[in-house]
């Protein structure tokens, strides 16, 4: 378990919005431009909307593929920067450069030659636009983790973002102004300059005013090209664990269906408005693409965003979500009845309404994917800004990129010509269908994919909740039980620990040495193990589910060349079924009763564990297991339970099972045990690899003291191969074989009987122990063995 806590951060200070809302606005800016700047290719250059369409899709695809090595690589970067800031400053850079380049073409290079470098320049600043991005984005979602301030947060990011939308548009005027410009690629190449300049300088300010901690000491996955080429299989199976997430990945397709399908029809005003409302006139027509654009986006930031982050508050994410959505369907219809020649000041009428879609969108699902991450927490033991990030950018992009091919596409299904006066009425009738048919279609599906999310305010609290408990110091327990305090054993050698400690027991192999450790493990393996305990949930399935007989037989196959014994912790919801087929296979069984909280359920875990043993299927009965550890029950009540056991059963012995300090601090339950059974774990104590051995030897000899010759069993001691560190202990695979090897040499030697901890790794205990306590099998959850 991790042993630091964590500060819930309620009110992020406005410098750093502001700071974070910048980086929105260059965000925004640089596509905005895109789209602006686009109209050039196709009048002036003489882009096919097949070319066209190909220069959207093939640099946004390759920036959505990047985009998942990014996530990657910023989540694991190790710097006294932080994971993020140096590359939203590199990204800001390449931005600036690529961006400038990317616009220097000439009509008389010709239309191949001016595809080829457009399009060689374009995947360079993609490139730029993901290295700042994704970490960019994961800055936000770090920035808080209050349900509400994240909404805020987001909110005035979209708020100042959104005066690039604002902005943009009115380069068109600009372009077309000839006492500025002889021609609008001539404005194009010049424009495309200060506009890298700036957007730059905005991308930049985030990475200097917000703030973040130095992650140098961090336990992170390693980003050099090893571990770069390595990290694919965490990748998949992250965006496996995020797919998982069913709220996220409605986030996701949600998100996907309503921007793209914007996205692909979103170029379309331009043409509508100049071949459909002034029939190709250029006379008059300039100013109103701009309003378009410019209007739409004034009212998003004056009036939809602030109006949606109040919703969101009054009535929750999820539906000020589909209210929002409602109300642009309208936009769009009215779009489509607005449109009328020789009256473009009518379309204005619309964009109140048609605002509500995307200036929604973003606002609510960044927020709410920032609750997502939360989750995604509680199921990995991992915070995953950037990997999650990319994820949800990744559908953006590649919807992006499969939005401009289909833009080119359609432009070309219903003939647009390129550099034609005009076009045919049927071209137009087919566009402004188009314009407004892919969005409304795109808008409902994304309303009826959202409308069972279930993320809100209370189980956003609920999930932060058990975060905090999770990263707390644990209260009591091992980690305060520390049996070798004040023994001084920092800094010493092996060889000056077995000098000051000769008591003790040093297997002696290479452990220094990773293939020796691996050699040893294989041969200390080979020969056996005097019990193990039996995990027997799979991958998806939690304790009180039921328990299969055919995945009972499928895991003790895989058990039984290893081990005689097997220890099983239930004695209900199948586990019951557990007992006669280990005996069929040869094995002995330690069947436990789980003890908890609920009456009922303790009298039917020990009725089925008394028929079990009449049954002649248990060898030794364990009543509860760490129940005084974790306060469910007083000593009394399970003594009670142990005698009523033995009272109903002959020629079995019955024990109880806990932490060997609670064993040695109750004599009562020592003298009512026919044997005496406790878990050690050196791990939860923080203990150093090094120190190990000594400490599992000393809890042994500990619990010797009070045993009154009784015989002492090792119910549970291990290792877990990966998850947070606890003091000294650090989990590896390494390490657990390590231990392994030092916990099964020493019993051997000593005749001791041990149920190693743990058979299969179970994924449910990342609730209760974080990662690590997914990680203590010798096998994963799928059987494979791991070393």
């Amino acid at each position: 378990m991790s042993d630091q806590s964590v500060k819930s951060v309620k009110k992020v200070p406005i410098g750093q919005k502001i700071a974070f809302g910048l980086g929105m606005l260059a965000n925004q800016m640089f596509p905005a431009m895109i789209g602006i700047f686009t109209v050039v290719l196709v009048e002036k250059l003489g882009f096919s909307g097949l070319l066209l369409g190909l220069t959207y899709f093939i640099p946004k695809f390759y920036d959505a593929l990047f985009d998942l090595i990014m996530g990657y690589v910023s989540d694991n970067t190790k710097s006294k920067w932080g994971r993020r800031r140096q590359y939203v400053l590199a990204g800001a850079i390449i931005l600036g450069i690529s961006f400038a380049l990317m616009w220097q073409l000439y009509a008389e290079n010709g239309v191949t030659y001016n595809f080829w470098y457009f399009l060689i320049v374009s995947l360079i600043f993609y490139s730029g636009l993901t290295i700042f991005s994704i970490p960019y984005v994961a800055m936000g979602y770090e920035m808080s983790d209050d349900f509400h301030e994240r909404t805020n947060i987001m909110a005035t990011s979209q708020l100042i973002g959104q005066l690039a939308w604002v902005v943009a548009p009115w380069f068109w005027v600009i372009m077309a102004d000839q006492s500025l410009f002889p021609s609008s690629d001539v404005a194009v190449r010049t424009l495309a300059v200060y506009v890298a300049i700036g957007c730059a300088i905005l991308a930049a300010i985030p990475a200097f005013f917000i703030p973040s901690k130095s992650t140098l000491n961090e336990n992170y996955s390693p980003i050099d090209l090893k571990g770069i080429l390595g990290s694919f299989g965490e990748i998949k199976e992250g965006l496996k664990a995020s797919i998982e997430i069913k709220p996220f990945r409605k986030i996701c397709i949600a998100t996907f269906l309503i921007f793209n399908a914007f996205q692909t029809t979103a170029g379309f005003s331009y043409f509508i408005i100049k071949y459909y409302l002034f029939k190709g006139n250029e006379e008059g027509f300039g100013l109103w693409p701009t309003l378009f654009g410019s209007v739409g986006a004034i009212i998003t930031t004056i009036v939809v965003i602030p109006i949606v982050a109040r919703m969101s508050k009054i009535m929750g994410k999820k539906k000020a979500f589909l209210v929002s959505q409602g109300i642009s369907i309208v936009g769009y219809i009215l779009l489509y009845l607005l449109f009328v020649p020789g009256k473009p000041y009518l379309f204005l009428f619309a964009l109140p309404f048609f605002s509500f879609g995307i200036g929604s969108l973003f606002t609510l699902m960044m927020s709410m994917t920032s609750d997502v991450i939360d989750i995604d927490e509680l199921n990995t033991g991992k915070r995953r800004e950037g990997s999650l990030g990319a994820i949800y950018w990744w559908m953006v992009k590649f919807g992006t990129a499969v939005a401009g091919l289909l833009s080119g596409l359609i432009l070309s299904l219903v003939a647009f010509q390129s550099n034609a006066a005009t076009q045919t009425d049927e071209t137009m009738f087919w566009l402004r269908i188009f314009f407004v048919g892919i969005p409304i279609l795109g808008t409902l599906t994304a309303i009826w994919t959202m409308k069972n999310y279930d993320v809100d305010e209370a189980k956003a609290r609920e999930v932060r909740d058990l975060l905090e408990k999770r990263k707390a110091p644990k209260p009591s327990g091992y980690g305060a039980n520390n049996v070798l305090e004040g023994m001084n054993l920092g800094g010493l050698s092996r060889l000056q620990l077995q000098q000051k400690f000769s008591q003790y027991y040093f297997p002696t192999f290479d452990y220094t040495n990773d293939e020796g450790i691996k050699t040893e493990f294989s041969t200390v393996f080979k020969a056996g193990m005097s019990g193990i305990c039996f995990s027997v949930f799979t991958e998806k399935q939690f304790p009180g589910d039921f328990i299969t007989e055919e995945q009972i037989r499928k895991r003790l196959e895989v058990l039984k060349p290893h081990t005689q014994w097997i220890r099983v912790f239930s004695s209900t919801h199948g586990h019951e079924n557990i007992p006669k087929i280990a005996k069929e296979m040869g094995f002995k069984v330690l069947m436990g009763a789980w003890i908890g909280k609920d009456e009922t359920e303790n009298q039917q875990e020990i009725q089925s564990l008394i028929q079990l043993i009449k049954e002649g299927n248990v060898d030794i009965a364990a009543v509860g297991n760490e129940v005084l550890f974790r306060g469910d029950q007083k000593e009394e009540t399970l003594l009670g339970y142990i005698q009523h056991v033995k009272n109903q059963t002959l020629n079995v012995p019955v024990t109880y099972i806990d932490v060997y300090y609670e064993i040695i601090n109750h004599p009562k339950l020592v003298a009512a045990s026919d044997k005496i059974l406790i878990n050690c774990y050196p791990f939860w104590e923080g203990s150093s690899i090094d120190h190990a051995g000594m400490y599992l030897q000393e809890m042994y000899h500990q619990t010797q003291k009070i045993a009154g010759g009784k015989e002492i069993i090792i119910a549970e001691t291990g290792w877990p191969s990966k998850g947070e560190e606890v003091q000294n202990a650090k989990p590896s695979s390494e390490n657990l074989m390590r231990y392994y090897i030092e916990a099964q040499k020493w019993t051997s030697k000593e005749q001791i009987n041990l149920f190693y901890f743990s058979s299969f790794d179970e994924s449910w205990k990342i609730h209760y122990e974080g990662w690590a306590g997914t990680s203590w099998g010798l096998w994963d959850a799928n059987e494979n063995f791991k070393f």
